[in-house]
C-alpha cells in the first residue's frame, strides 16, 4: 500500500560566479521534503526574475521563451510523476529526474538498438545485407558526432528533424548517389520500425519520411551482343573463364551469390529426365529449379575438373564478385560492347533476351528467377520491344484473316 506523498515543483535561478548579473534557470523537485534540482540550461538577467511567481517579468520575446520553457517543464514533470504512479514505481526525486533526463532504464539508446539488430539478425540476414547495415550504422554514428557531438542518443530524442538531418548529412557525402542514399534511409526506417515493435519508442519518427528512388535503366545484352561475347576468341585464360561463367548465368538467370554457392549435388535429374539445377536463392531463400540449357551445360562440362572447383567442391571455379566484374569490363572492351557489363547483367539478359523474347510465359520466367511476386518479373517484360513487335505482328495476321 502506497503512503501519501507530497510532490512539488518550483523554479529558481542561481547566479553565475563570473557574471553575477546573470542567472541560470533551475527546476526543483520535492517529494516528502527531499529535493533534487535540474538545470534547464537557460540564462536570464537576475533583475528580471520574480521568485515569488517563478516567472521572468516583462513582455519581451526572451521573457516569453523562458516562461514557455517553465510551463513545458512543469507539465512534463507532472506527466512523469503520473506515469511512474501508473507503473507502480516507488517515487523518488532521483527517479523523476532520471526519467526527465532520459537516463533511467526505461529508455533505450540508438546504440542499444543497433546492437540488438546486429545480434538478432546475424543468423537471419545474408552477409551482403549485414554488410550494408554496418555501413548505415557507421553513417548514423558519424552523423551523431558531426551534428550532435555525441557518440549515442536516446531513441526518444530521435524525431522527424533528426531524420531529415540524417538525409541531409548523407546528401553531402561525396560519391553517394540518390538511390544509395535512399537505401540507407530505408534501413534507418526499418531500424526505427523495429524499435517501435519492441515498444522502445511510442511513435516512429521516420513514418512520414517518403523514400524517393530514381528509376534505373536495366542493362541487358541483345541476342547479337550475347552471341558476340559467347563466340569471341579470348587468348587470356582468366578472361575466358570469367566470360564463360557469365554466359552460364545468362542461360540460368542465377545471381552471382547463387552461382558461387552451387555444388555438384545441386545438379540433378529433373522430371523430364534431363539435367536441372536445384538450389535456393541466397537473397530470399526461395527454392529455384532451373532446367539446364545447352550452353550452360557445356560450360559445366568444360570446368568440371578445374582445380579451383575441385578444391572448393563447387560446380564452377568462380572468382570474387569484385574481380569478376573487373574482368567482365575487360571482356566488354575486347568484344567492343559499349554497355556497362556486370555479373548482374547476365540475370537481366536471361530474363529478357533468353526467355521472354523467345516467348517463355512470364509466369515461368518468374519461377525460374525465384521471384516471390509476378510484379517483380513484369519489370523485364516492359523492356522487350522485340517481343511487343512480334506479338503485334501476330495480332495483325489474325485481324487480317
Amino acid at each position: 500500500m502506497r503512503t501519501n506523498q507530497t510532490f512539488a515543483i518550483s523554479f529558481f535561478i542561481r547566479k553565475k560566479k563570473n557574471q553575477p548579473e546573470l542567472g541560470i534557470l533551475y527546476a526543483r523537485i520535492t517529494i516528502n521534503g527531499k529535493k533534487q534540482e535540474i538545470s534547464l540550461k537557460r540564462t536570464l538577467p537576475v533583475d528580471r526574475w520574480n521568485q515569488t511567481s517563478c516567472r521572468m517579468i516583462g513582455n519581451s520575446s526572451e521573457s516569453f521563451q523562458i516562461n514557455k520553457k517553465i510551463n513545458e517543464t512543469r507539465s512534463q514533470l507532472f506527466k512523469i510523476h503520473d506515469a511512474l504512479l501508473k507503473e507502480d514505481k516507488v517515487l523518488t526525486v532521483d527517479l523523476i529526474k532520471s526519467r526527465y533526463l532520459g537516463t533511467d532504464q526505461q529508455h533505450k539508446t540508438l546504440c542499444q538498438l543497433l546492437d540488438y539488430q546486429r545480434i538478432k539478425m546475424n543468423k537471419v540476414l545474408k552477409y551482403g545485407t549485414l554488410k550494408n547495415y554496418t555501413t548505415t550504422e557507421t553513417y548514423l554514428l558519424d552523423y551523431l558526432k558531426v551534428q550532435y557531438r555525441t557518440s549515442d542518443t536516446y531513441l526518444k530524442h530521435i524525431d522527424y528533424e533528426f531524420t531529415l538531418g540524417f538525409e541531409s548529412y548523407l546528401n553531402n557525402l561525396e560519391g553517394l548517389h540518390n538511390n544509395g542514399l535512399m537505401k540507407h534511409m530505408e534501413r534507418f526506417k526499418k531500424l526505427m520500425r523495429l524499435a517501435e515493435h519492441l515498444d522502445w519508442i511510442e511513435k516512429n519518427p521516420t513514418r512520414r519520411f517518403k523514400l524517393r528512388f530514381d528509376s534505373v535503366d536495366m542493362v541487358y545484352l541483345s541476342k547479337t551482343e550475347l552471341e558476340k561475347i559467347k563466340e569471341h576468341e579470348l587468348e587470356n585464360p582468366t578472361l575466358r573463364l570469367n566470360r564463360d561463367i557469365f554466359i552460364f548465368a545468362c542461360y540460368t538467370g542465377l545471381a552471382y551469390a547463387d552461382v558461387k554457392s552451387l555444388h555438384k549435388n545441386n545438379l540433378q535429374i529433373g522430371i523430364d529426365g534431363r539435367k536441372w539445377i536445384y538450389t535456393r536463392r541466397s537473397k530470399t531463400n526461395t527454392p529455384v529449379r532451373i532446367p539446364l540449357l545447352k550452353p550452360a551445360e557445356e560450360i559445366i562440362n568444360r570446368y568440371q575438373d578445374h582445380p579451383k572447383a575441385e578444391t572448393r567442391n563447387s560446380l564452377l571455379p568462380i572468382y570474387s564478385n569484385q574481380k569478376t566484374n573487373q574482368y567482365l569490363k575487360e571482356v566488354a572492351k575486347k568484344v567492343k560492347i559499349r554497355k556497362k557489363l556486370s555479373f548482374h547483367t547476365a540475370r537481366h539478359t536471361f530474363a529478357t533476351t533468353v526467355t521472354l523474347a523467345n516467348g517463355v510465359p512470364i509466369e515461368t520466367v518468374s519461377k525460374l528467377l525465384g521471384h516471390t511476386k509476378l510484379s517483380t518479373t513484369q519489370i523485364y517484360a516492359r523492356v522487350i520491344d522485340s517481343k511487343i513487335s512480334r506479338d503485334i505482328d501476330n495480332l495483325r495476321l489474325k485481324l487480317s484473316g
